[in-house]
């Protein structure tokens, strides 16, 4: 210690009343304003301990901590909301911030106002942490993921605008088959990337189907290539939730070929460039119009053959089924016979009813006529027996009863007798109807062998035969067959010219 200190200490020692008096609270502050003054600005490398999240309050606070010793930090909510990279327990940090005091309890404690990673080896091992995290809830199953629509009619891409990341899509799906592209403008880094990449995809996937805005049928996440502090946006919780929740079949497209963020284990599928998720949203359209063309042209020639197989093999079937007129030979000779026996069943049947008709009548009028006399002879003997007065009027009362039966029996018989003539006149229509002999009046006739049987055709006439030949009024002439080189004809018999005998000239005397 210097003399000058010494002696200061040695007098302060020896004379109290005349050191200084601060209250608790100016020491506090006023060494509060040296800790500031002296460590404005400070960048301080350790490991975070103690963190549990934001306070209600939405201020964070925790401690950084090394080998040897160690060092309260906060950051007020309106900083944490803008860190790229979120304070978590057992992170190795370097906090950029100012050095102050709390005098509510006599620590030092150091105001962060920027946190990163310390160095990439920080950063793959939160990177890697948070993978197992997410895995072990299941966000990246496979059997999560989606299939890709073939052919999209809207494509929905989260992008920023101004970069080349959408002219490479745009142009690449103009070459390859144009479809109709919205756009989600973002930003792909920074503070507020996570977020705005988390909302593009949640907005899509909002839009009602039918709406004023179309709804895309698939959507791509893309990004160029970058550090992995540039592309830590797509590492980030709330957009990897996003991407594994979302209904629509999502391409990730962040970054070159090489570069892998969470967002390719929970999107649906993985492009390594963007340009590359352009070409699998969409097939080559010339590729696909031949492809097209080669199987409708595979289907002309398969159907051809099958057609020209099927008419073949009708073809054959044809040939094996009998012809048409020896189909109906054998119903076309039954119906003539049938047309044949047609008038003499006719006939017969006229003449059976007609028998039936009067065999009954004969039965109905003789019952008839036994049971009037039956009861005739009844009352005579009645009458006979009975000669007092009330018996007469029993007679005459029976009598009077008699009658109207007796005159209903007679109706009955009458009415039935009507029936029975009315039948028999319809049956009398139809054999007059089918008489052959009314054909014959219209200008037909009936041509008949020497048997008398009914000659339908030519077949089976020799030359010479006889023929009999009936027209209308029962008019008959007789005909001969004639023959000639293979030809029948018929010619009418010729009947002897009656004689006429020369007139004899009578004597005037």
């Amino acid at each position: 210690m210097p003399e000058r200190s010494k002696s200061a200490a040695a007098a302060g020692a020896t004379s109290p009343g005349n050191a200084h008096e601060f209250s608790v609270s100016e020491l506090s502050f006023a060494l509060k304003r040296t800790v500031e003054d002296t460590f404005g600005h400070v960048r301080v490398r350790g490991e975070i301990t103690g963190y549990r999240g934001p306070h209600s309050s939405g201020h964070a606070y925790f401690a950084l901590k090394d080998e040897g010793a160690r060092l309260e930090a906060v950051i007020w909510k309106g900083v944490f909301g803008r860190l790229r990279f979120k304070p978590e327990e057992g992170l190795e940090v370097i906090a950029t911030g100012k050095l102050t005091t709390y005098p509510g309890s006599s620590k030092y404690q150091v105001v962060i106002e920027q946190l990163e990673p310390a160095g990439v080896g920080a950063l793959m091992a939160l990177l890697e942490e948070r993978k197992k995290k997410l895995q072990a809830e299941g966000l990246f199953e496979a059997g999560r993921k989606q299939p890709l629509p073939f052919l999209p009619a809207v494509i929905g891409v989260v992008t920023s605008p101004t970069g080349a990341v959408i002219r490479d899509i745009l142009h690449r799906l103009q070459d390859r088959f144009p479809r109709h592209v919205l756009v989600w403008p973002v930003r792909v880094q920074g503070e507020t990337s996570a977020a705005e990449v988390a909302a593009a995809i949640n907005g899509f996937n909002a839009l009602p189907v039918g709406g004023k805005v179309p709804r895309p049928e698939l959507l791509i996440v893309a990004r160029g290539g970058g550090s992995i502090e540039d592309l830590w946006s797509f590492n980030e919780e709330i957009v990897v939730r996003a991407a594994a929740e979302s209904a629509i079949p999502l391409i990730s497209a962040v970054g070159h070929e090489t570069d892998t963020t969470l967002i390719d284990y929970a999107s649906d599928r993985r492009a390594p460039t963007p340009t590359a998720a352009a070409e699998i949203a969409v097939p080559v359209r010339s590729e696909l119009l031949l492809t097209v063309g080669d199987a409708g042209q595979r289907l002309m020639r398969s159907l051809t053959r099958r057609l020209e197989n099927a008419r073949t093999d009708l073809r054959g079937l044809t040939r094996g089924l009998p012809r048409l007129q020896d189909i109906i030979a054998l119903p076309r000779q039954r119906l003539d016979q049938a047309a044949d026996l047609l008038p003499r069943g006719l006939r017969q049947t006229t003449q059976t009813r007609r028998q039936q008709y009067e065999a009954l009548a004969q039965r109905f009028a003789h019952a008839l006529s036994g049971a009037t006399q039956v009861k005739r002879n009844a009352i005579v003997k009645v009458a006979g027996r009975l000669s007092e007065q009330p018996i007469k009027r029993q007679i005459r009362e029976e009598r009077l009863a008699l009658a109207p039966l007796l005159t209903r029996g007679l109706r009955a018989e009458q009415r039935h007798l009507e029936t029975l003539g009315r039948r028999v006149e319809t049956a009398g229509k139809m054999l007059d109807a089918y008489d052959y002999r009314k054909v014959l009046a219209r200008g037909y006739a009936v041509v008949r062998d020497e048997q008398g049987e009914p000659v339908t055709g030519t077949k089976g006439l020799k030359p010479g035969d006889a023929l009999n030949i009936e027209f209308a009024r029962e008019e008959r002439v007789e005909a001969l067959v004639k023959g000639e080189a293979g030809k029948t004809a018929v010619k009418k018999a010729e009947k002897p010219a009656p004689s006429r005998a020369k007139p004899v000239q009578g004597s005037l005397l």
